[in-house]
């Protein structure tokens, strides 16, 4: 696993907007599996900046790692309102090229199938993923399956009051989601994670450094052969490995520099 340590979340969301453009220059018809949450606003701000620059992506798909399970349609905090505010339309995706899951479907079971066979077909080249206090990745909260596959799951108590900001009470905060699950994101060909802030740093260096243990899921992780980790220094501060991983990323970029 790669770990790259940076000064704050502008400085995160450049590192990761950086390794998106790179893609995408490269593969025009790059796939990405894109995620909700603070962690990767700087990331779409900054590709948006690159798009308002010249790069084009308008060729892109895009699927997203979850939905709430039971608000209505056009609801502005169903994460395909979010995805269409924050992703899709800065970064002038195609909204044909943009895949969330229904999470108002009549057949819940049917639409998880249907979506992970839609992941399936081809693949997502680059995921971008955040990472909650207590682990998660996607929605798969701890004690997830480390194999598990897109399907709905029940929403922990800290989730729901993490996000309860978001809408105008708790009662507010569905109980329910889909989401992919940990085989999904393992599928991916690369996972790029993103985290920022004193309250992500338990999760990171037990994501990092502990063991894998479905008690903290981004855990799973440390089993992909192409993962990135890029956080702040104060989502790093419980890093035991702080100046390896510093000492590993300055060779890198010396080497690539060659």
């Amino acid at each position: 696993m790669e770990v790259v340590i940076v000064a704050d979340a502008a400085a995160a969301g450049e590192l990761a907007a950086a390794r998106v453009a790179a893609l995408v220059q490269g593969s025009p018809d790059a796939v990405l599996g894109v995620a909700t949450g603070s962690s990767h606003l700087a990331t779409y701000r900054a590709l948006a900046a690159r798009r308002a620059a010249g790069l084009d992506l308008s060729r892109v798909s895009a699927f997203a790692l979850d939905e709430y399970v039971g608000l209505e349609a056009g609801h502005p905090q169903s994460y395909r309102e979010v995805i269409d505010r924050e992703v899709t339309v800065p970064l002038g995706l195609d909204p044909a090229r943009v895949h969330v899951p229904a999470g108002a479907a009549a057949d819940l079971a049917a639409e998880c199938a249907r979506y992970e066979r839609r992941i399936a077909t081809g693949g997502i080249d680059l995921q971008l993923l955040g990472i909650g206090a207590n682990g998660h990745i996607g929605f798969n909260e701890p004690t997830s399956s480390l194999a598990s596959r897109t399907r709905v799951k029940a929403l922990s108590a800290r989730t729901r009051a993490d996000n309860a900001r978001f809408f105008a009470s708790l009662d507010e905060v569905p109980t329910h989601c889909i989401t992919q699950g940990l085989g999904t994101i393992l599928d991916a060909d690369r996972v790029l994670l993103v985290a920022t802030g004193e309250r992500k740093a338990e999760a990171v260096a037990q994501m990092v450094e502990g063991p894998l243990s479905a008690m903290w899921p981004g855990s799973v992780l440390q089993l992909h052969r192409r993962a990135s980790v890029v956080v702040d220094e104060a989502a790093a501060e419980r890093l035991r490995l702080q100046d390896y991983y510093r000492e590993a990323a300055a060779a890198s970029e010396a080497l690539q520099g060659r």
